[in-house]
Parts: structure tokens; C-alpha cells; sequence
């Protein structure tokens, strides 16, 4: 069988930033998960004692607290701060951006729409950052019957499809006089989203490795799945049913960017032991 790892995958430079961030901060505590990828956090714990608390009260003063890539709000962020934690700031530059925008144009007197998932700790942290609010958006069908101002800013989550951030653009541009489109998608996004997109479309078998509640492995399995109907989700090689494999010729492989390079190759060497032995 042939194996392809698709042309972009795995760790993105936010990531590998964070990790050395931890890794040069032995013996703190993450809030939150650092990225979302458990395997990798248990690495950093077992090797470099980097503990994860997913709650930010129990830092006190003199403690080291690492700021997960995803940001935290503006108000934890603050009340870390006065309380005296040694705060170590691991938030991805990508998502320091649209946090920014999002004060700025709040305070400028924009309604802010966030197109992105409510629940995710990165949309939480970009969101605290509009000083007059913002709304939170998954498609245009969630702009239906609400009232906004005529000054729009438009912010993306930074690892959503930049197909269905346009169509809410375009739902937005002819109803509102001014519609300020910012793209907060990062480079590592569009790469990682249009190496799976060329390489499902040659594979009869997909395999795209990362955490179950990683944002933009979950984009890159949507946009696999859109191509080849035999794609899987898996977080490590532990995952794998060959029985996938059966009458099977060409296996693509893609990575989210919380997805070390040892998981990987991990999944590699299963497949090449167990189907081309």
C-alpha cells in the first residue's frame, strides 16, 4: 500500500512555540489545555512537570500560570495579573490578533460578529475582548431576524473553513452600509486545509490524526470527508481498525496542528507493520 503524508500537516508555528514556551517552564501549570492534543500534554507533564488546572482561581501569588494557545478571557487574564501570578503568555500571536480587533472595533462602535464556535476557549477569549459585546455566529441562517448595527467588523476563528467565513461575508456586505472583513484565519489553517483537500482527492483511504476536540482537525477531517468517503478521525495509531485497509491501494495522512510529529509517525509505523509487512 502506499502511504502519503498530505504536503502541510501537524504542528503549526503557534504550536511549536507554546510547547517551547512549556518546555522552558518547568514545574508550572497550564489554565486550560495548552493545545488540544492529550497525548502531547501528557508528555509535557511526565517530562518537563507541566501541570494543567482548568481552573485559573486556584493560582496564587508567586505561582507560574502558562496561557494556553487559545487565549483566555480579558477578565481572567486581569484578575491573574493583580493577584500577582507569574503570568507566562503562550496565546498564539494568530489569536492575540483577533482579540485586538475585536476591542478596537467594538469601542470604534461596530457590532463585532465572530463567525466560530461559541464553546471553544479561543471564540470565549476573542469574544471578552469586545467591550460593547459580540455575536457569535456558525453560518449566515444565525444573522436571520438579528439587529446590528450599520457598521460591521467580521472576525473568523482562526482555524475555520475560509469557504463558509466568505459566505457569511456575503450575507453580511449587501444588508450593512460598512462591512469590515478581517482575515484572522491562519496561514497554517489555509495550507493545512488545501494540502488535505489535494491529497483526498487521489487517496481511497484518509486518515487525519488529532485530538477529538481539536477545532481545525475537525476542519480538515470535514473537508477529507467532502472527498474521500473513506476517511477517519483517529488520535493516535490505538485508533486504527485495518480492516479499513482491506482492497485499499493509497493511504493519505494528514495532521491537525496540535498533532506532534511522534504521534505521526506512530501511526506510520503501525500501518507499514501490520499492512505492508
Amino acid at each position: 500500500m502506499k502511504i502519503q503524508l498530505a504536503e502541510n500537516y501537524g504542528f503549526c508555528f503557534g504550536v511549536k512555540r507554546a510547547i517551547k514556551i512549556a518546555e522552558e517552564n518547568k514545574n508550572a501549570s497550564t489554565y486550560g489545555p495548552l493545545i488540544h492534543n492529550s497525548k502531547e500534554i501528557a508528555r509535557l507533564d511526565a517530562d518537563y512537570q507541566v501541570g494543567l488546572t482548568d481552573d485559573y482561581k486556584v493560582f496564587s501569588e508567586g505561582d507560574k500560570a502558562i496561557v494556553r494557545t487559545h487565549g483566555i478571557q480579558k477578565n481572567e487574564l486581569q484578575e491573574l495579573k493583580k493577584n500577582n501570578v507569574d503570568v507566562v503568555d503562550a496565546t498564539c500571536p494568530y489569536v492575540t490578533k483577533p482579540q485586538e480587533i475585536a476591542q478596537e472595533m467594538s469601542e470604534a462602535g461596530y457590532s463585532v460578529v465572530i463567525f466560530g464556535d461559541e464553546a471553544h476557549p479561543e471564540i470565549k477569549g476573542v469574544k471578552s475582548y469586545a467591550t460593547h459585546g459580540a455575536l457569535v455566529v456558525t453560518s449566515s441562517k444565525d444573522l436571520i431576524s438579528i439587529k446590528l448595527k450599520e457598521k460591521i467588523a467580521l472576525i473568523a476563528q482562526t482555524t475555520r473553513k475560509v469557504e463558509d467565513y466568505i459566505e457569511v461575508a456575503n450575507y453580511l456586505i449587501p444588508r450593512h452600509k460598512e462591512v469590515r472583513v478581517f482575515n484572522t484565519i491562519c496561514n497554517a489553517t489555509f495550507e493545512n486545509q488545501e494540502a488535505v483537500l489535494n491529497l483526498s482527492k487521489q487517496a481511497d483511504i484518509m486518515l487525519i490524526i488529532g485530538g477529538k476536540n481539536s477545532s481545525n482537525t475537525k476542519q480538515l477531517f470535514s473537508i477529507s470527508c467532502d472527498n474521500c468517503q473513506d476517511s477517519y478521525h483517529i488520535e493516535d495509531e490505538n485508533d486504527l481498525d485495518y480492516n479499513w485497509f482491506k482492497s485499499k491501494e493509497f493511504c493519505g495522512i494528514s495532521a491537525g496542528a496540535s498533532t506532534p510529529d511522534w504521534i505521526i509517525q506512530n501511526v506510520v509505523n503501525a500501518i507499514e507493520s501490520k499492512i505492508n509487512k
